[in-house]
């Protein structure tokens, strides 16, 4: 057998940091061929790339449909049934309105709330028309416009660990700035098992509330805390209530879902993000396979009966 050689990789990318660590007999053209994948799906999934593949779905809203690549095709299905879902705060369809905040981005402002109310009617994911067979979108309103700003890093980095397995490599931990898959045991762990800070809200990136076991899964959080526009003495985080077009006012800080697939976490992160804390510990205790933890702003902890089972250290 070969030996297998560990090796990271850092980029700044899809407006984040990506860290990739693997274990392979040849790590440099592993990681050299996962670089190659991130450009691939950076331009398949963009709401920011004005020539994505997903742009052009936007750019044919209430034209035409669009026939579409196989992977954004089954990842803007799965995001629309999770929006259409009764009482979801995960919405692809909102576009309009994350493109009028541009959190993130230098040319971020405050809307009006006639600006907002004006755009609100764009984003009923119900038009977003799908044909199985043609693998096609059409977006049935001109200026509708679809975000998988909450979904597509998930997907990415199962895609990049599933990859990774093809390629034979003994171990992988994937990081899309804060979506974190793993697979195969940790180098530097006699049990196997990977450990991931919970960071604290209110502190560093490098404070930790809690320090979590993972074992061929993902962990994914998401924060009020990473992007957010100043304006004055107010200051607007970027996860947006796609009932009001303004950013979610609950007393969540952050919210982390441990699961075997990093899309299943970002699918609940966001679908639960603007409910309250016991709201959502009771929605996630009856699905399988989906454990949660809850910082408050009040930097209460909170998780669901399963996660202190399986996972902390």
């Amino acid at each position: 057998m070969n030996q297998v050689i560990e090796e990271t990789k850092v980029w700044q990318m899809m407006g984040t940091t990506i860290t990739l660590q693997v274990g392979h007999e040849k790590p440099d053209q592993l990681l050299a061929e996962l670089d190659k994948l991130l450009h691939v799906y950076e331009h398949r999934f963009s709401a920011h790339d004005a020539t994505s593949e997903l742009m052009a779905i936007n750019r044919a809203a209430g034209q035409q449909a669009v026939v579409v690549h196989p992977e954004l095709f089954e990842l803007i299905k799965v995001g629309k049934e999770h929006s259409c879902v009764r009482n979801s705060y995960l919405n692809i369809a909102i576009g309009p309105v994350v493109q009028k905040w541009h959190i993130g981005f230098e040319d971020a402002l405050v809307p009006t709330k006639a600006e907002i109310a004006e755009l609100l009617p764009l984003t009923d994911p119900h038009q977003i028309q799908l044909d199985e067979q043609m693998k096609s979108v059409f977006l049935t309103k001109p200026g509708m416009m679809i975000d998988l700003g909450s979904l597509a890093k998930g997907y990415i980095a199962d895609k990049l660990v599933e990859y990774c397995r093809e390629r034979k490599a003994a171990f992988a931990l994937v990081n899309l700035g804060g979506n974190i898959v793993v697979f195969g045991e940790a180098p530097r762990h006699p049990d196997g098992f990977w450990r991931i800070g919970l960071r604290n809200p209110k502190g560093s990136r490098e404070d930790s509330l809690a320090v979590v076991k993972l074992n061929n899964q993902s962990l994914v959080t998401s924060g009020i805390y990473e992007r957010y526009l100043q304006n004055g003495s107010s200051v607007y985080h970027h996860i947006i209530d796609p009932k009001t077009g303004f950013p979610v006012k609950n007393e969540l800080a952050s919210l982390t879902i441990l699961s075997d697939s990093s899309v299943d976490g970002e699918i609940w992160t966001t679908r639960l993000f603007g409910a309250s804390a016991s709201e959502v510990l009771k929605a996630l205790e009856i699905q399988t396979g989906i454990e949660g933890a809850i910082v408050t702003k009040e930097n209460q902890f909170v998780y669901t009966s399963g996660f202190e089972k399986v996972s902390f250290v």
